[in-house]
């Protein structure tokens, strides 16, 4: 038990160091806010400025942060009457980071903020002459490492009493709003156009002749998955017209549709231009209540859960959730296994059948937990990840697919694991001893990631919002409803004696248990052909042909001869270093879109899509999926590619926005963290410019049509 207790403690750590996690030092980032204005004047807008100064080698976030991190965001705290526009953000920098490359700023940058001023003012405002600004300012800190941080931010201003008089600057503030004006990029003056070019795209830089060569030329989308932000960028030709070749990204944009920053030197002088359409303006600028007033009500999003949830009610969700998610396709393989072998122990010891449950238990939730530190840190840390992240990658689904194959073929008698390896795949789930019950909670939770059961949405979304130790509170209560039948039926070993007597049966349903396995393997190089191109694809199969020589050659090993041992073992040892290796070229490839593809309505999901069809006043249905999540796919081929549906779809005249999370994703991870959830699926039904109606995770013709009026429409 000494050994079960260590692993316990090691799978555990990570979420124990996260709970630990501190504030960032007050030195990384040193924020003010300052005023273009000495005063203010009714019915007038002045300019305010968010300076932040960085510590050397730290930096901050650009309106997209591209491939991780989070731009600052300010709350604010106005009185009433008083309103603030968008930010206008200074042209950023490249910071790439290992194999990541992130847009933001080293060293200071000044946001400026117009404040608008309402022509009537407040009797309080009148009297005392004064007007109070605050708000809180939130921001990530980076350099290897990343530090989540806030600064509350505030400002009186003196009021002009002449109400036609112009706002007078303050002198003292001249210099720095000059250089943050000098830093905000500007229309061209010249044709930018971009151009797709087979697998590339191009921006087309028609400058006149006799213009100065340019270098170092850098182009910044607004929208995040729009190119690969961390591949090179060439711009090719030396006078003229110019053509500056970029990768595009995981979202379909159009060429006419793609806009952004264009950055390059020229004589020495950096210029920086707004290129293609802006990104339509939400109304996420809108202030916050002033202190005194009475908070506004939240959105009216779809679920009452989400609005009331508390610790408890969260940790009860989540135990429901949990509980529920024993009946998924990929969890029920791996318990009946271990529900089996309890069979053979139905004559032992009571108490020694208890430590199995208890010993499962631990399994389950020590990796919840190691998950979920896993998840907070990486989080804090800037990355744009959420519940099943590490289904994100290539390499842990093959991974897992390659060990379920090799349970599926100890199952069928292929192999036989002995106890030198019983460390190892197979030989850890099914042995007799504690560390077999252990590992086989180990494997529940790995292969029990890709599914979202009911309940269990509101209370993950709620658990990655809070602090570390409420999340991994909750995350625990997830395991435990996880681990509760089997702990059930070990507490009350008397249970046991309902079952068969074990006997030759057994080996036939051991036999027959290996195909859910088979299926689930299967599943998993499925959601692999989503995230890897055709070259990859095969390089997986090879791979699960290696595991397979990788037995066999073990098999054959054991009968063998002193020669015929080293050379089977040899061969088994090369077989599985070739499926390790095949595994860990994954990583590069990428590709592929999930899920059913519903034919001339379906459009692949970014915000500034969203945005401009909710300013057109469309109804936009929103599905946030993932090849892996086992509920997005049932939800597309039984409700959402239904005709029903997609009559109703058509006839209202109802944008469908699809967002894919099979790979990494920022812009779906933020949508996912502004309504409360952590993983796949979320469907949101928005009407025109009002708030976004939250959809169950199970879904029905019946909803989805009366969601998006589809019946009203039946009706007429």
């Amino acid at each position: 038990m000494l050994r079960l207790l260590l692993l316990v403690l090691l799978l555990a750590a990570p979420g124990l160091a996260a709970a630990q996690g501190g504030k960032a030092p007050k030195d990384l980032v040193r924020a003010r806010l300052v005023a273009e204005a000495a005063a203010l004047t009714p019915g007038r807008t002045v300019t305010l400025g968010l300076h932040l100064a960085m510590k050397p080698g730290w930096h901050v976030y650009w309106r997209n942060p591209g491939d991780s991190g989070l731009p600052p965001e300010m709350a604010w705290r106005l009185p009433e009457g008083f309103s603030v526009g968008p930010t206008q953000w200074p042209a950023p920098e490249r910071i790439p980071v290992q194999t990541l490359m992130n847009f933001g700023y080293e060293g200071t940058v000044t946001l400026l903020v117009p404040l608008h001023v309402p022509e009537t003012l407040p009797e309080s405002l009148r009297a005392g002459g004064r007007v109070p600004l605050s708000g809180t300012l939130s921001y990530l800190v980076c350099e290897e490492i990343c530090i989540p941080g806030t600064a509350e931010l505030a400002l009186e201003m003196p009021l002009v009493s002449d109400p036609g008089a112009a706002p007078e600057p303050d002198p003292a503030q001249a210099r720095l709003f000059a250089e943050a004006r000098a830093a905000l990029p500007v229309p061209a003056p010249f044709p930018v156009r971009a151009v797709r070019e087979g697998e590339t795209l191009a921006l087309q830089l028609d400058r006149p002749d006799g213009a100065p060569p340019i270098r170092d030329a850098a182009f910044f989308p607004y929208a995040e998955s729009a190119l690969d932000n961390a591949a090179e960028q060439n711009l090719q030709g030396e006078a003229g017209t110019q053509r500056l070749l970029l990768k595009p990204g995981e979202a379909a944009v159009a060429p006419e549709a793609l806009g952004g920053v264009l950055t390059f030197d020229e004589g020495g002088t950096r210029r920086a231009y707004a290129v293609g359409p802006e990104p339509a303006v939400t109304p996420a600028a809108v202030p916050a209540a002033a202190p005194s007033a009475t908070p506004p009500p939240a959105p009216a999003t779809a679920t009452a859960e989400a609005e009331t949830l508390t610790l408890w009610s969260a940790a009860g969700l989540a135990l429901l959730g949990g509980l529920v998610l024993n009946l998924m396709p990929c969890v029920f393989p791996v318990l009946s296994i271990k529900v089996l072998s309890l069979v053979k122990q139905a004559g032992e010891a009571r108490g020694r059948v208890r430590l199995h449950g208890l010993a499962y238990t631990a399994g389950v939730v020590a990796s919840f937990l190691g998950l979920a530190g896993l998840l907070i840190a990486l989080k804090a840390g800037g990355a744009g990840i959420g519940w099943g992240f590490q289904l994100q990658s290539p390499v842990v689904v093959i991974l897992l697919a390659y060990g379920l194959f090799a349970v599926g073929l100890s199952l069928s008698g292929a192999v036989h694991v002995g106890g030198r390896l019983a460390g190892l795949g197979d030989g850890l789930t099914r042995r007799s001893g504690y560390q077999g019950s252990f590992f086989t909670g180990v494997l529940a939770t790995l292969v029990a990631t890709p599914c979202t059961a009911p309940f269990m949405g509101a209370a993950v979304g709620f658990a990655l919002t809070q602090p570390a130790w409420v999340g991994l509170l909750v995350f625990a209560c997830l395991g435990l409803g996880l681990a509760l039948p089997f702990l059930a039926l070990t507490a009350f070993p008397g249970a046991l004696s309902l079952l068969p007597r074990p006997g030759a049966w057994m080996e036939t349903v051991k036999g027959a248990l290996a195909f859910p396995v088979y299926a689930t393997a299967a599943w998993l190089i499925w959601v692999l052909a989503q995230q890897v191109g055709p070259n990859g694809l095969l390089g997986a199969l090879g791979g699960l042909v290696l595991v397979g020589l990788t037995a066999w050659a073990w098999e054959r090993a054991r009968a063998a001869g002193r020669i015929g041992t080293g050379l089977g073992r040899a061969t088994a040892v090369l077989a599985l270093a070739g499926a390790l290796a095949l595994a860990a070229a994954l990583d590069g490839q990428r590709g592929g879109a999930a899920g059913v593809q519903l034919a001339g309505i379906e459009e692949p999901f970014t915000q500034a899509r969203l945005d401009a069809l909710r300013a057109e006043g469309r109804t936009v249905f929103v599905d946030m999926t993932a090849a892996w999540c086992i509920t997005c796919q049932v939800n597309e081929r039984m409700v959402l590619s239904r005709e029903a549906v997609q009559a109703a779809f058509r006839a209202g005249s109802v944008a469908y926005l699809k967002g894919d999370w099979t790979n990494q994703n920022p812009e779906i991870t933020r949508l996912l963290e502004s309504h409360g959830r952590s993983g796949v699926p979320l469907y949101l039904v928005y009407k025109g410019k009002g708030e976004a109606r939250l959809l169950p995770q199970i879904l029905t013709e019946a909803l989805v049509i009366a969601e998006v009026g589809g019946d009203r429409l039946a009706a007429r």
